[in-house]
């Protein structure tokens, strides 16, 4: 089973929880609608990886705030996560009305730093990453749809969250698509200070 990290310490994940369209201007820039409940989907623990691997021209980068579970529905870390996405491949399966998993849970698609303990108020989180060392994504807690605590009871109602699963809160608008060498550094800030950085290379 894959895991992650927390503090000199290591976490596996059952699953990792996420949440789709979350962001208004992301749902304008995929020119999706805006929900009228909580989208969600999982991916399994074999998507987890700690390789940044390059799929194909069509795989897209969504940079997320991420929410490492302890016990009893209570938010133990915070990090930074990648959803991988085959877009082609989700565009088709919405166009048909089908489920995502084969664009959204393909092994290799959930890539997280490292996580580090949350501060007892989430709502100042907020992230940048950059590819190339120019900012793609840039994104806090405020401009969410539904916050953390929010989701976190809504994924509650109907399933078990565990010790060490992975709720990733949603991607801001400027997804795209990258390259073999790109790449990435991820900013994670409460406030105006920094609670981690990580970089990738994608192989």
């Amino acid at each position: 089973m894959k895991s992650i990290l927390i503090d000199h310490a290591r976490r596996v994940p059952s699953k990792i929880v996420c949440v789709g369209r979350n962001y208004v201007e992301h749902i304008k820039e995929l020119g999706n609608e805006k929900p009228e409940r909580m989208v969600l989907f999982c991916k399994p623990n074999s998507a987890i990886d700690e390789t940044f691997r390059y799929f194909s021209p069509h795989t897209r980068f969504e940079g997320e705030i991420s929410l490492l579970m302890g016990e009893a529905n209570r938010i133990e870390g915070v990090g930074f996560g990648f959803d991988l996405t085959h877009a082609d491949i989700q565009n088709y399966l919405k166009k048909k009305g089908l489920p995502w998993e084969r664009a959204k849970a393909f092994d290799g698609s959930a890539i997280f730093s490292r996580f580090v303990k949350a501060p007892q108020d989430l709502s100042s989180l907020g992230f940048t990453l950059l590819l190339n060392e120019t900012v793609v994504q840039q994104a806090d807690v405020a401009l969410m749809i539904y916050k953390p605590r929010e989701i976190i009871d809504e994924i509650a109602s109907f399933m078990s969250l565990e010790k060490g699963d992975i709720v990733m809160t949603g991607t801001p608008k400027g997804v795209g698509t990258y390259e073999r060498g790109d790449r990435f550094e991820a900013i994670l800030y409460d406030g105006k200070k920094p609670l981690l950085k990580q970089k990738w290379s994608v192989q």
